[in-house]
């Protein structure tokens, strides 16, 4: 009598990665086959600000353009986060449980603050702006998130990139948003100078207080 030995299948802890940047490129693409003209007029968004002129009603945050694109930049920020916390010896890049927790974490700070805004604006009285101002943000953030994509994947799969590069990434990501914020304050300067005290007050609570909470918390930890 032969006696057969049971051995359980080993899959490659990655494979989940392969599975969540095919994912993101399917919904780019499809959302792509969709919104032909509009994704067109989104690409070209760092040479012209034809989109933000087109698309500037805030109903456009909840299209399903801005969804779609939303979740890829979503996926796109949280894998570069643990790639991060795997460069610094916080976790590994494979692990599926500590994505799930980055995803979570970014998707409910996002939207959190987003509606701790609206809510802020409307007692502040600068309702209006907010919900443009938020607009372009979540514009700006969703092309940095894509642009971002192609690098993550680049990070993941060749192992013999330099450690400091996906610093280098950060630091560069930083400087393209302080310098799309400051874009999109230059379009909004007639609104923030008519309210100039509340936008202050807007401006150190919501966009500044949060980031530095997070750095204070992420180097004591560190330290």
């Amino acid at each position: 009598m032969t006696e057969h030995v049971l051995h359980p299948r080993i899959t490659d802890s990655s494979d989940w990665v392969t599975i969540v940047f095919i994912l993101a490129m399917g919904i780019i693409a499809l959302t792509k086959s969709i919104h032909e003209n509009r994704f067109e007029d989104f690409i070209k968004l760092i040479f012209s600000d034809k989109y933000i002129r087109i698309y500037r009603d805030s109903s456009n945050l909840m299209s399903m353009f801005s969804i779609s694109l939303f979740f890829v930049q979503i996926i796109s920020f949280s894998f570069f986060i643990q790639i991060l916390l795997s460069n610094f010896g916080y976790g590994s890049k494979t692990d599926w449980i500590l994505f799930i927790q980055i995803f979570t974490f970014v998707v409910y700070f996002i939207l959190s603050k987003l509606l701790i805004e609206k809510i802020a604006g409307t007692a502040f009285q600068i309702e209006e702006y907010i919900e443009h101002f938020n607009l372009q943000k979540v514009t700006y953030r969703t092309y940095v998130g894509l642009l971002l994509l192609p690098i993550d994947i680049i990070l993941y799969y060749y192992d013999s990139i330099l450690k400091n590069i996906p610093l280098l990434v950060l630091y560069s990501i930083v400087a393209l948003n302080v310098l799309l914020y400051i874009f999109s304050l230059k379009n909004y300067r007639k609104e923030i100078f008519s309210k100039l005290f509340y936008f202050i007050l807007y401006l150190c609570t919501l966009e500044i207080a949060p980031y530095y909470f997070m750095y204070y918390w992420f180097t004591k930890d560190s330290a």
